[in-house]
């Protein structure tokens, strides 16, 4: 076990001390190291990968085989991030014994320290199975992208009595079941604020206001990487997508006029060895 990396107990210790926990989705070698040089303390490996990197409209194709093999990347990059497999679509709902074996390919096969996975009371029995296999889980409750068709689409929950009911129970039953932490999706700001508070263990926002424990976002959004769409929750720390697009376009520009490459990009070789070689 790499011991310099960020723990579940750090996370609990955050908490407690009330100081700030930063989780940022990462799916590659390269933009998972620039997240730890900036000294995030998680990388979620989500499976929102299958819209972000492999043009899916929703979450629900991505296969284990995928998330491997993205996680992987995400792991060679870090050292001090917890890294996070998510566990995607049907890597949990068929048995539990199949959920413990998915769990354990992200630590065992990929190197991540944790898992993430969605649903509250009705993934109790799933989540303590993976925990009694020394693999710690991470829940996931409000809205859970691989329910968006039982759902009904991508919407707010826990506005009426029943479902904000619904998923106070959730966190609490998630809580004894042993998860380290939960992440809290779209839900009102006041009730993620009462979960907060309900819960010893960490909460993690997204769309849930400023009173979880910690925060996290898709990482392309949150850099503008492309165009369309960007959810209400989501705050722009950079808008990328035409910079690179206006990079891209001079590079085309200059190759097609023949002033790239230039003398300075290219090597040398010893006019004697070109005289041997014609």
């Amino acid at each position: 076990m790499d011991v310099s990396r960020i723990t579940t107990s750090v996370l609990k210790n955050k908490k407690e001390n009330q100081e700030a926990i930063t989780m940022l989705t990462s799916y590659d070698y390269s933009t998972a190291a620039l997240v730890e040089e900036a000294g995030i303390d998680m990388i979620l490996v989500g499976d929102s990968l299958g819209m972000v990197v492999l043009g899916y409209q929703d979450t629900l194709p991505v296969t284990m085989d995928e998330m491997i093999h993205h996680t992987k990347a995400v792991v060679r990059a870090t050292n001090n991030t917890m890294v996070v497999g998510d566990m995607p679509f049907l890597s949990y709902h068929i048995s539990i014994e199949e959920a413990v074996r998915n769990a354990g390919r992200f630590i065992q096969e990929a190197g991540a320290q944790t898992v993430k996975l969605e649903g509250g009371i009705e993934r109790v029995d799933t989540v303590k199975a993976i925990i009694d296999a020394q693999i710690p889980v991470m829940g996931h409750i409000g809205l859970t992208p691989q329910s968006v068709n039982q759902l009904g689409g991508f919407k707010v929950q826990g506005k009426d009595l029943e479902t904000a009911k619904k998923l106070v129970a959730d966190a609490k039953a998630l809580e004894k079941a042993g998860v380290f932490s939960i992440v809290l999706e779209c839900v009102p700001t006041p009730l993620a604020k009462k979960v907060t508070e309900e819960v010893s263990i960490p909460t993690i926002g997204i769309g849930a206001g400023p009173y979880c424990d910690g925060q996290v976002l898709v990482i392309n959004d949150m850099l503008g990487m492309f165009k369309g769409h960007i959810p209400k929750f989501v705050k722009k720390y950079a808008n990328l997508q035409p910079i690179i697009v206006d990079a891209l376009k001079e590079y085309k520009k200059e190759v097609e006029e023949g002033s790239f490459p230039a003398d300075e990009h290219g090597f040398t070789i010893n006019d004697d060895v070109l005289d041997k070689l014609y």
